[in-house]
């Protein structure tokens, strides 16, 4: 489409540059020489890079040698927990959970979670990521620094059955309370740990009070095969078969990593009347040892959007989406026993379309196109190690890396300029935060916040 020349000026001119598009049946693919138009936080157009030459623009981007990427999704973090990065390594997940995390945890201050949090968007907006699904505690902290520093996010309070009814009401009011704020850039959800911390009862509470209020909700299930046999031996029913009866299947419900899920759950899911989505984590899956991955193949044939996500940093070490769609591929492959699946087309689609799906904004980012919110990156790909180029995707998914991102756009707005932060600074963080570690990582109380037990 070729912008009128009577237009007003445009907010954002992109020009020159190769952008990933969407077909109307959901391909990927490239169109280059092109130019993105952006008016009001908007997508207005993508054209040709010669229809613009005399559109006026407050701001113009010249992308030569770079591609265009809606921005990346985490589907599933934890953002505070880079605090803890690094400290429970190699270790089984319940000696990680019991003997490091949680006892870390009971030490957190709403102070230490603002410094993760920032220090955290930092991170993701470095590599990519305009909107992440965040699942922790002091979420109102959270939400202030996503409003200062400009990046998207889908956050909701987190809550175990052991704190009482006030940890359920806490997470309802969280979500009532920021709904829409920051501008629309907060979307919120109710946040129930798991189905082995939280009760049947608090279960179906919270989904009768995501149906009222019309949330979504956002839970860790089925999250390896142990818990899934765990819950067969204790309730006779499978992680996914627990929310099925407690209700939560007909809400919209995203699941965290889902491992776990076995063939008797997949015509559970399938049936279920809400929206679900799972989010998958595989480095994590990976680091733990545990045989099993999130069966995408599987959850995709029955029309489960599957988004990428990469866990809390504690137990990933890094909060990089561009790695987990690397690893997404090659995991299912190996998987599969088929290097036909997942491919580079199919990863870059669970990294864009499938993303947005999974945290309940699929009509409003995760393409490139007229009427999207304007959430960009700009990879460049004139490196050594991106060069030659035979197959773009390819090129993307496997040689590419979050280093490469050099401009981040959320909504229309400049995050990262060629590579320098605009909204946080990093240095101020780092040294913050390390003047607390000592009091945050003390484990000589004896107390956690939780016990894992599955």
């Amino acid at each position: 489409m070729r912008p009128s020349r009577t237009e007003a000026a445009a907010d954002l001119i992109i020009t020159r540059c190769t952008v990933l598009v969407h077909d109307d049946q959901e391909r990927i693919g490239f169109r280059e020489d092109a130019a993105i138009v952006v008016r009001d936080g908007l997508v207005a157009s993508v054209t040709g890079a010669a229809d613009v030459a005399g559109l006026v623009a407050v701001e113009r981007l010249d992308a030569r040698g770079q591609v265009v990427l809606p921005g990346l999704i985490n589907c599933h973090t934890h953002a505070p927990m880079v605090a803890l990065r690094g400290l429970a390594e190699d270790l089984p997940t319940e000696e990680w959970f019991n003997d490091v995390v949680w006892p870390v945890e009971s030490n957190l201050t709403e102070k230490d979670v603002e410094l993760g949090a920032r220090l955290a968007c930092a991170e993701m907006i470095r590599a990519g990521v305009t909107c992440f699904a965040d699942h922790y505690f002091s979420m109102d902290t959270v939400a202030a620094v996503v409003a200062e520093c400009g990046i998207r996010a889908h956050l909701g309070e987190a809550y175990f059955s052991s704190q009482g009814p006030q940890g359920r009401e806490k997470s309802v009011e969280f979500a009532l309370r920021h709904r829409g704020a920051a501008g629309g850039r907060i979307t919120t959800a109710l946040a129930p740990h798991a189905p082995y911390t939280v009760t049947d009862a608090d279960l179906a509470a919270t989904a009768q009070l995501a149906l009222e209020h019309g949330l979504p909700v956002h839970l860790h299930a089925a999250e390896n095969r142990d818990q899934t046999e765990t819950s067969l031996a204790r309730h006779g029913l499978t992680p996914i078969e627990v929310l099925d009866r407690t209700g939560l299947l007909a809400t919209d419900l995203l699941i965290a990593h889902g491992t776990g899920i076995t063939e008797r759950d997949l015509p559970v899911l399938e049936r279920a009347s809400g929206r679900v989505a799972v989010a998958t984590a595989p480095r994590g899956y990976l680091r733990f040892g545990w045989p099993d991955t999130t069966p995408i193949r599987a959850l995709r044939a029955i029309g489960i959007p599957v988004g990428l996500a990469t866990d809390g940093a504690a137990s990933n070490n890094s909060l990089d989406v561009w790695e987990s769609m690397a690893l997404t591929s090659l995991v299912q492959k190996s998987t599969e026993g088929n290097p036909r699946w997942l491919t580079s087309r199919q990863a870059l689609h669970h990294a864009t379309l499938q993303s947005a799906r999974a945290v309940g904004l699929g009509d409003s980012i995760g393409s490139v196109a007229p009427g999207r919110r304007a959430d960009l990156i700009l990879v460049d790909l004139t490196g050594p190690h991106t060069q030659p180029v035979h197959d773009l995707a390819a090129t993307l998914v496997h040689s590419a890396r979050s280093a490469d991102v050099r401009t981040t756009i959320v909504d229309g707005r400049v995050l990262m300029r060629d590579r320098e932060l605009l909204t946080l600074d990093v240095p101020a963080v780092v040294r913050e935060l390390g003047d607390r570690l000592p009091a945050l990582v003390d484990r000589s109380h004896g107390r956690r916040i939780q016990e894992y037990d599955t």
